[in-house]
């Protein structure tokens, strides 16, 4: 992923307007190329019930986290990538706004409408209240 990463930044280095964004820019890069891998990666592998007893799982609820996941793929793309830059990665709506090349209020739009279809999602599993 690294590599890919850099050698799209040095391919489209004429594509980057002001030069104080480059993080910015280039962690735009990181998440595209990012999704693109995921997207070509779609495969799971099942584990044996015999090997569960090798991981190493002693502070973590799994059953919580594959529910977040689970419940994380049923968000497009946009909505996934918002949700995970302001709770998982800490950014602010500014900084996921420039991040994903948005309006600030699209990115607070999105956001809002994510944690709706999670709610309903969560009532119809009837995990939640």
């Amino acid at each position: 992923m690294v590599q890919e990463v850099a050698y799209l930044s040095f391919k489209n280095i004429h594509t980057l307007k002001n030069p104080e964004h480059f993080k910015t820019w280039l962690i735009k890069i990181a998440i595209t190329c990012s999704i693109n891998l995921i997207k070509k990666n779609q495969k799971v592998i099942q584990l044996k019930p015999e090997d569960e007893e090798f991981i190493g799982l002693e502070d973590e609820d799994v059953s919580l986290s594959i529910t977040l996941q689970e419940l994380l793929e049923q968000l497009n793309e946009d909505e996934k990538s918002v949700v995970i830059l302001k709770f998982y990665e800490g950014y602010s709506f500014k900084e996921i706004a420039d991040l994903l090349n948005i309006p600030l209020g699209t990115a607070k739009s999105v956001l809002y409408r994510a944690l709706n279809k999670l709610r309903k999602n969560l009532k119809e599993a009837d995990i939640c209240e």
